[in-house]
């Protein structure tokens, strides 16, 4: 059985969401107040973060009049489900590898803007993680 605010974030979520069956939102009281989790699918992270965080700290504003109504203290935590473990780069590692011996011969730098372009998104995921944390760790 799920309370009023955990049907309100679902609501909210699955309205913006690719994949509304797989959003769950837990719900759990500790001395800080509740504290609902939420669940997506991982192609939907981005839409329920949004710009900057955007989204996220709207779903959190409208938690906190809820609260006020309710006399709570909501905190929302997006969590990230993705089972990151670099697979998704592996691929393209993979196809890098494969055309290097025919790239070689006729343009040399390949592997070096392969590199690059790899340590380019894994500095941009390692840098969503972060600013994904530091929006879990907000009080409002």
């Amino acid at each position: 059985m799920s309370t009023i605010d955990q049907q309100f974030v679902e609501y909210i979520v699955k309205t913006l969401v690719n994949n509304p069956d797989k959003v769950s939102v837990d719900r759990t009281i500790d001395e800080k107040g509740v504290l609902l989790s939420l669940e997506v699918d991982p192609e939907d992270v981005g839409r329920i973060i949004g710009r900057r965080g955007a989204t996220a700290q709207s779903i959190r504003t409208l938690l906190r009049a809820l609260g006020t109504k309710n006399d709570a203290r909501y905190n929302l935590k997006i969590i990230n489900n993705d089972d990151y473990d670099g697979s998704s780069e592996k691929p393209s590692e993979k196809a890098a590898d494969i055309e290097a011996p025919a790239a070689e011969a006729d343009e040399p730098s390949t592997d070096e803007n392969a590199e690059d372009e790899e340590n380019s998104t894994s500095d941009l995921a390692e840098k969503t993680r972060a600013e994904l944390a530091d929006l879990d760790d907000l009080d409002i």
